[in-house]
């Protein structure tokens, strides 16, 4: 095994550059699925009944989810070809512009069916090509940078970007649900799109600053770059199936506790929507607190086991969670999602970090983790929130999601049973041999 070069300073700049962009990607993105809880409905689906405007406006909001793998497969193919640097860069740029245009986008009531399809088409579409590449690029060069026994704990600074963006789109979104309703439906509601351009500045000012990967260089300098590297990821797809399956659990529940329960508590147990959406604020601490503990644990104990311990919590407290959810009270709400979103999601998010990146050569490492993460997003994110509000037409009550999460939960624990270890695996090996082995043959089990 090689350690990474470079001293620890680099490593945390890297660290903390790699925090700083994925939070602002995940503010963009998970801004889009609050406002298609609290608003969207409402403004881009006025003529549909409450029921069908929110399956709706959750019908838009899965659009990004279905098409990240794409974005993984375009920003895969650059950061496997050009570099780690200019695929983060790029889908930063693009996804700015998309949210920030999200904020600018005429109602239903001044432009009638254009306004949802152009929400719909276009600027949904965009971000979720944008975030479908950030993902891989962000943590590849945490985990391209750091020492091999804390490979683990540097990446989740990736990931931390997720909990963060989560408390700071929902504390930008909740304060301005606090003006009177009419003002907020009227242009209240545009302001943290349009926020989305000062923090596109600050990111690309951040990102442009980096340097590239080390592990990147070594195999740009020695020729060892794969001309088309989806092709040669797909000719061993079992890691990209592997990885998908992995997220059934964390898709599933984060999209249902993030946005669904946010929609469940307006709708039918009468919260204000400041109250509903702090829950998400609520699990997003609590997340920032437990990925570095969960991602230094996977380093000591293993990837594979620290993630079983993840997924067998959030499998067992999921109808207690349900119970605390439905009891219509903000305070047992709150605590909901601190256990079902905070420990039990972003723990499970600590322990993949470095392990997905890990399942994969140096040569189709971006391409590799991306596909298989937003094939992951896409099944299981994109799809939770809309099977979620049609299981509670359909039943009137919340025990049908919560068993949808178990079985998801049942799906990602066989799944990691049948996967390698990877915490010890070199990945820094030689570019004349990694982008072409197998990726059963990189790691050791």
């Amino acid at each position: 095994m090689h350690d990474i070069n470079g001293d620890s300073s680099s490593i945390r700049r890297v660290a903390i550059a790699s925090f700083i962009g994925t939070t602002i990607e995940w503010y963009d993105f998970f801004l889009y699925g609050i406002a298609a809880a609290a608003v969207f409905n409402v403004l881009f689906f006025p003529q549909l009944n409450p029921t069908a405007g929110t399956l709706a406006a959750f019908g838009t909001f899965a659009v990004g989810y279905f098409a990240r793998p794409l974005g993984g497969v375009i920003f895969g193919h650059i950061g496997d070809r050009v570099g780690r640097k200019a695929a983060l860069v790029t889908t930063l740029l693009i996804m700015g512009v998309a949210t920030t245009l999200v904020g600018a986008l005429p109602t239903y009531e001044s432009i009638g069916v254009f306004a949802p399809l152009l929400l719909l088409l276009l600027l949904r579409l965009l971000q979720g090509l944008s975030v479908g590449g950030e993902w891989g690029g962000a943590v590849l060069m945490a985990v391209e940078h750091a020492p091999s026994h804390r490979r683990g704990f540097y990446a989740s600074s990736a990931h931390a970007g997720a909990p963060a963006g989560l408390i700071l789109s929902t504390g930008v979104f909740s304060l301005c649900a606090l003006l009177p309703k009419e003002q907020f439906l009227s242009w209240g509601w545009r302001v943290p799109f349009l926020l989305s351009l000062v923090l596109l500045a600050v990111g690309m000012f951040i990102r442009l600053r980096l340097r590239e990967s080390p592990v990147f260089e070594r195999l740009k300098n020695e020729q060892g770059k794969e001309r088309i590297p989806v092709l040669t990821t797909l000719r061993h797809p079992a890691n990209v199936i592997r990885v998908a399956l992995l997220r059934c659990i964390d898709g599933t529940a984060s999209s249902i506790y993030s946005f669904f329960a946010a929609t469940y508590a307006i709708q039918h147990l009468g919260f204000s929507t400041a109250t509903a959406t702090s829950g998400n604020i609520v699990g997003g601490v609590v997340g920032l607190l437990i990925l570095p503990v969960a991602a230094a644990l996977s380093d000591r104990v293993g990837r594979r086991r620290a993630y079983l311990a993840f997924v067998a919590f959030a499998t067992l407290i999921v109808f207690p969670v349900t119970w605390l959810i439905g009891a219509g009270v903000p305070a047992l709400f709150w605590l909901a999602m601190a256990l079902g979103l905070g420990i039990a999601n972003y723990g499970q998010y600590g322990t993949v970090s470095a392990y997905f990146a890990e399942l994969f050569p140096t040569g189709t490492r971006y391409t590799g983790a991306s596909l298989g993460y937003q094939l992951g997003g896409a099944m299981f994110n994109g799809t939770a929130p809309l099977i979620a509000a049609s299981l509670l037409a359909w039943a009137g009550a919340l025990w049908p999601i919560a068993v949808l999460v178990m079985v998801s939960g049942l799906i990602s624990m066989v799944t990691a049973l049948l996967s390698p270890e990877t915490v010890k695996a070199d990945i820094s090996a030689p570019p004349s041999t990694s982008p072409s082995t197998p990726p059963s043959e990189t790691v050791q089990a």
